[in-house]
């Protein structure tokens, strides 16, 4: 499969990029004019772009693809409206080339407390994280919605806190749900999740909830 990667610098589009290319996947990563990057595969090319938020510049990174994965999202609080910007030029580059597939990433507040979830969570974290990162929150919450508006064949995985560790390829899912005590998850099984929804076309139009 031939696969776009948007986000390819930043950790959770790196997994995906060296999990695309270990599977045997061709891979086309997207990355900014500006950024070091300096991966190299027989299978990888790489297409430098000065920005996200120009749908006519990353045409030519989706033209051809199979499917669209995107691991693009804030460095910090206060970047902006990072995510729904860019995604939305994604999806108007997608369009005007017929690729319909389409992986992104957004965080688990995003959606509603899970049953079962324990009290501290319920009472204290959620509605503490919900304050403190409401901005970026609201910006992934809209992109969301553009997805759902946009006649692709989206899927969209909900991690909660992310951390780094290798990949086991073992954790807990929820379609349309998050996982109760769903405390973390690497950004490298979150990427295998992400490869793993091509292959499964259940989670087309669906929200993913993963967690260990």
């Amino acid at each position: 499969m031939r696969i776009t990667v948007f986000g390819a610098t930043g950790r959770i589009g790196a997994a995906a990029v060296e999990q695309a290319l270990e599977a045997g996947h061709k891979v086309v990563a997207v990355v900014r004019a500006s950024a070091q990057y300096e991966v190299r595969h027989p299978a990888l090319e790489v297409v430098k772009v000065t920005g996200l938020t120009d749908a006519s510049e990353l045409v030519r990174a989706v033209d051809g693809a199979e499917a669209v994965l995107s691991g693009v999202g804030p460095r910090g609080r206060k970047d902006g409206p990072v995510t729904s910007t860019s995604t939305r030029s994604i999806i108007q580059a997608m369009q005007q080339t017929g690729v319909r597939r389409y992986v992104g990433v957004s965080a688990a507040p995003v959606g509603p407390v899970p049953p079962g979830d324990s009290l501290v969570n319920r009472a204290l974290i959620h509605p503490f994280f919900g304050w403190f990162l409401k901005d970026t929150y609201a910006d992934l919450a809209l992109m969301e919605d553009e997805l759902a508006q946009s006649g692709l064949d989206w899927t969209v995985v909900r991690p909660p806190r992310l951390v780094s560790k290798p990949v086991t390829g073992v954790y807990r899912t929820a379609l349309d749900a998050n996982l109760p005590r769903g405390m973390a998850i690497s950004r490298e099984d979150t990427a295998h999740l992400m490869l793993a929804t091509l292959a499964d076309p259940t989670t087309t139009g669906h929200t993913i909830g993963i967690a260990y």
